[in-house]
C-alpha cells in the first residue's frame, strides 16, 4: 500500500506538471491576438488569462468526468504507473510543440499518452472506443471549423456595421472588445482545460483506491489544477503567442474580437457539452477564418498546414511516447524511476535548446526575419510580407471574389511614379539660382558658376 500510495503521489506531481505545461501552451489561445494588436500590453494580458483560468476551474467538472471514466475503463485494470507514463507523453509532446512554435493540442496530446500507455498495458479493452470517437475524433474535425465559420461571418458582420464608420473612431471600442471576449476565452479555457488535469488525478485515485469510481475531483484536486495551469499561463508561451498573433494572419482589432468571441462561444458550449476538445483548434480555427473574413486579408497557409500536421501528429505521436514509458514503468520501480530520469533529461535539453533563440514578452510581436521597426516604418510592409508568401487554394478563391483593394492601388502608385521619378531627380539635382543679392554680394563668382550649371544642366537632361 506504501508503494501505491508513493506511487499515486508520483502520478499527482507529473499531471500538476503537465497542468503547468498545457497553462503557458494555451495562453495563445487567449491572448495572442489581443497582445499582437495592442488590446493589452503582454504582460498584463497573461496575468489577466491566469487569473480567469483559475476562476474557470471551479466552474464544471463535466469534462473530468469524461476523462476519469469516459475514455480509459476504470475496471480494466488500469495502474497508476500506466496513467505516469502517459502523462510523460503529453508533456514532452507539449514541449516539442511550443519549441517548434506551433500550437498544438495539450488536449489531445494528454488522450493520446493515455490511451498510447493503455494499450501497451492493458490492450484494447482498457480503451472505451465510442467515447474516443464522440467526445475526442469527432469534436477535433468539427470543432476547428465551426469556430472558423463563425469567426468568418462575425468578422464580415463586423466590418459592415462598421463600415460609414472612421477606423480611428472604432479601434478604441474594438479594442475594450477585444478585451472582454479575451476574458471569456480564458475563462472558458479554465472551465475546460484545467479540468483535464482534475480528471487524471480522480482516475489515479479510482485505480489506486483512494476515491470510488465515477467520484467527482476531491475539491484539493480543483483547487491544485486551477493553480498549476494559472502558474503556467503567467509563464508566457511566448513563442506559440508570436505564431498565433502574428504567424497566421495579420490581425486587426475588428478581427481579433470576433475570433475570440466565436472562440469563447465554441468553447463554452463545449464544456456545458462535456466534450474535452482542444481549445488550440478551435481558437486556430477562429483565427484563420477572422483572416478570411477581412476584405483583402490573407491567410498564411504554410503556417497553418505547419498547425494541421501537427495537429495530426499529436494522438500518434504522444501515443507511442508514452507507449515507450508504459513498457519500462511496468517493470516494477527501477522502470518508474527511469521513465522519470529520461523525462526530465528530455525536458532539460528541450529547455536548453530553447535558449538559442529567445522569445519573450519583449519581442513576441517580431517578425522572423522582419524587425519590428522596419515593418512599422514602411507602409507597405504587410503587402511585401504577404508577397512573400505562397498563395494557397483557398486564398486565391478569395481574391478571385474579393480582390485585395489594396494591390491594384500599388500597382497603379507605382506605374504613375515611375516616369516621374527621372525628371524629380534631375530637378532636384539642379543647384538653385541665387537670387539678386546674393550675385551682387559675390560679385562675378556667381554669375560664373551659374553658367557653368545652366550648362551643365542640358546634359544632364539629356542623359
Amino acid at each position: 500500500m506504501e508503494h501505491i500510495t508513493l506511487l499515486i503521489g508520483i502520478v499527482i506531481i507529473t499531471a500538476l506538471v503537465f497542468d503547468f505545461t498545457n497553462g503557458f501552451h494555451d495562453t495563445a489561445n487567449a491572448m495572442a491576438t489581443t497582445i499582437s494588436t495592442g488590446a493589452l500590453g503582454p504582460k498584463t494580458a497573461v496575468a489577466m488569462s491566469a487569473v480567469l483560468n483559475l476562476v474557470g476551474a471551479f466552474l464544471s467538472v463535466e469534462v473530468a468526468k469524461t476523462i476519469s471514466g469516459g475514455i480509459i475503463d476504470e475496471g480494466s485494470g488500469i495502474q497508476p504507473e500506466v496513467i505516469f507514463a502517459g502523462l510523460v507523453g503529453a508533456i514532452v509532446w507539449n514541449l516539442l510543440t511550443w519549441l517548434a512554435g506551433l500550437p498544438s493540442s495539450s488536449s489531445h496530446a494528454l488522450f493520446g499518452g493515455l490511451i498510447g500507455a493503455t494499450l501497451v498495458s492493458v490492450g484494447m479493452d482498457g480503451v472505451n472506443g465510442d467515447a474516443v470517437v464522440m467526445k475526442v475524433l469527432i469534436p477535433a474535425v468539427a470543432a476547428p471549423l465551426v469556430a472558423g465559420v463563425a469567426a468568418l461571418v462575425a468578422t464580415r458582420l463586423t466590418y459592415r456595421i462598421a463600415r460609414d464608420r472612421d477606423p480611428q473612431d472604432t479601434a478604441k471600442g474594438y479594442r475594450a472588445g477585444q478585451i472582454a471576449s479575451a476574458a471569456l476565452v480564458s475563462l472558458a479555457h479554465g472551465t475546460n482545460d484545467a479540468q483535464k488535469t482534475m480528471g487524471v488525478i480522480t482516475l489515479a485515485l479510482v485505480t489506486g483506491g483512494v476515491v470510488a469510481p465515477a467520484s467527482d475531483p476531491p475539491m484539493w484536486v480543483i483547487v491544485s489544477a486551477g493553480v498549476a495551469i494559472a502558474l503556467g499561463t503567467y509563464l508566457g508561451g511566448w513563442r506559440i503567442i508570436r505564431t498565433m498573433g502574428k504567424g497566421l494572419t495579420d490581425i486587426q482589432p475588428p478581427q481579433g474580437f470576433a475570433a475570440q468571441t466565436g472562440a469563447a462561444t465554441v468553447i463554452l458550449a463545449s464544456s456545458h457539452l462535456g466534450f474535452a476538445l482542444s481549445t488550440t483548434q478551435v481558437c486556430s480555427g477562429s483565427v484563420m477564418g477572422s483572416g478570411l473574413g477581412r476584405k483583402g486579408g490573407v491567410v498564411r497557409w504554410s503556417t497553418a498546414g505547419r498547425m494541421v500536421i501537427a495537429w495530426g501528429l499529436t494522438l500518434p505521436a504522444a501515443g507511442l511516447v508514452a507507449g515507450a514509458a508504459a513498457l519500462l514503468a511496468d517493470q516494477g520501480d527501477w522502470g518508474v524511476a527511469t521513465v522519470a530520469v529520461l523525462a526530465v533529461i528530455a525536458c532539460g535539453a528541450i529547455w536548453l535548446a530553447s535558449r538559442r533563440k529567445p522569445v519573450d514578452h519583449t519581442n513576441v510581436n517580431d517578425v522572423d526575419g522582419a524587425p519590428a521597426p522596419a515593418v512599422a516604418a514602411d507602409a507597405t510592409a504587410p503587402a511585401t510580407a504577404d508577397a512573400a508568401e505562397p498563395v494557397g487554394i483557398v486564398t486565391a478563391a478569395v481574391r478571385s471574389v474579393a480582390p485585395p483593394p489594396t494591390d491594384a492601388a500599388l500597382a497603379q502608385s507605382a506605374s504613375d511614379a515611375a516616369p516621374a521619378a527621372p525628371s524629380a531627380t534631375a530637378a532636384d539635382s539642379l543647384p538653385a539660382r541665387p537670387t539678386g543679392a546674393e550675385r551682387e554680394a559675390r560679385g562675378a563668382a556667381p554669375a560664373a558658376a551659374t553658367s557653368a550649371t545652366s550648362a551643365a544642366a542640358p546634359a544632364k537632361a539629356t542623359v
